[in-house]
């Protein structure tokens, strides 16, 4: 009999025949996020994916991480042993007991769930349900049955083994980082931005980020700041290769040189082609940004369209059409909410127009960089560009 960590995945599971693509992504990505658990082994099985060896003590710790997994869909600490109907039913109405303690009651409504993966087995799925849950009637006091609406459940799966369990946590769903590409994520150190990161991320992609900082006008906490976010949204996204760039020559000649009302589409006109540059190094495909359809003079859609004609690399925007509370919400589920709040300035808010325009159009755009040489301000700046992976 061994204690295990069983691991269910969704959305895998429609890949067809390139489902074992996936399934190794999702063991390596898993193998990853249990590196700090001594003697932890993950191991492929027909449509699960198991953890062996991770010690009583470390238990807790191992599951927390896996919670941060994106392909997983969930997963339960059980027990796994021999195809043997009586113990495994014996092994289950232990593992109902230690469950029962949790509950303040004098009765907890519960429920048997069995599955019968391997045809072989001679008894039926429904069979096992009943006999094992008699034997937990038998053995364990303070019970009740209740199919509808149980507070309780045992599962009990018998495949190449018999797999008993009690707990069933919800992973964060999504496809394996990495078995969709990379993209750079335009980072900033807001509260928007490292939940795009996050999100493109449940879709499979890596990531590589591109921060824009204005020194002196922003300081080294400000910087410290986003850093902290990139090793947040790490947990969840695996390693991020971080890209500082000081922006600062390039914000002071577009106030020096442009009309007033047009330097917050100049400079984001200016950090896609950065990031775009910088990205295809990187062996991105794609740019992310955390835009949402008018949240800021910015982001309409006319200032939208404006700037995604200075790149040719297609712009990902997983919070387009989500509000500020819908963000906020997943910021505090990731865990980036509170860092993102903290009081630094980022480039975004320094030299910020009063009235900045809002449905720019390109052609009067385009008429202000004609004054400028863009190519040499953005080989300057790219060359001062700071490179650091994080997590």
């Amino acid at each position: 009999m061994d204690n295990i960590i069983i691991i269910r995945y969704a959305e895998i599971h429609l890949k067809g025949l390139n489902r074992p693509f996936f399934e190794k992504a999702l063991v390596r990505n898993v193998t990853s996020a249990l590196c700090g658990i001594e003697g932890a082994v993950v191991r492929r099985g027909e449509s699960r994916v198991y953890v062996e060896n991770v010690k009583e003590e470390q238990l807790d710790r191992a599951l927390e991480a896996l919670g941060r997994v994106f392909g997983i869909h969930s997963y339960s600490p059980g027990v796994r042993l021999e195809q043997d109907f009586d113990a495994a039913s014996q092994v289950l109405a232990d593992m109902v007991a230690e469950e029962r303690e949790r509950f303040d009651k004098e009765t907890v409504p519960f429920r048997v769930e069995a599955r019968r993966a391997d045809k072989r087995f001679p008894m039926k799925s429904s069979q096992m349900a009943a006999q094992a849950g008699g034997v937990i009637l038998d053995r364990v006091p303070g019970l009740k049955v209740n199919l509808d609406h149980p507070e309780l459940t045992a599962y009990l799966e018998m495949r190449d083994k018999a797999y008993c369990y009690t707990r069933v946590l919800k992973g964060p769903g999504g496809m394996p980082v990495g078995c969709n590409g990379r993209a750079a994520l335009l980072l900033s150190g807001g509260i928007d931005s490292p939940v795009a990161g996050c999100m493109i991320a449940k879709r499979g992609v890596a990531l590589a980020a591109v921060h824009f900082e204005s020194f002196p006008y922003t300081s080294d906490k400000a910087l410290e700041k986003v850093q902290d976010l990139a090793k947040l949204m790490a947990r969840y996204t695996g390693p991020i290769r971080l890209h500082v760039v000081r922006f600062t020559d390039i914000q002071m000649t577009l106030y020096e040189k442009c009309p007033q009302e047009y330097l917050t589409i100049l400079m984001r006109r200016f950090m896609m082609r950065i990031a775009e540059r910088i990205a295809k190094n990187d062996r991105c495909l794609a740019l992310v940004t955390g835009e949402s359809v008018g949240q800021v003079a910015s982001q309409t859609l006319e200032s939208l369209a404006v700037t995604n004609d200075a790149v040719d690399m297609p712009v990902l925007r997983p919070l387009i059409g989500m509000d500020k509370l819908e963000i906020t919400e997943l910021a505090e589920r990731y865990g980036t909410f509170d860092t993102s709040i903290l009081p630094y300035e980022d480039c975004c808010t320094v030299f910020v127009p009063k009235h900045p325009v809002t449905k720019p159009r390109l052609c009067d755009i385009e008429r202000a960089e004609a004054a400028l040489d863009a190519q040499t301000l953005i080989d300057a700046a790219i060359d001062r560009d700071v490179v650091a992976t994080i997590g």
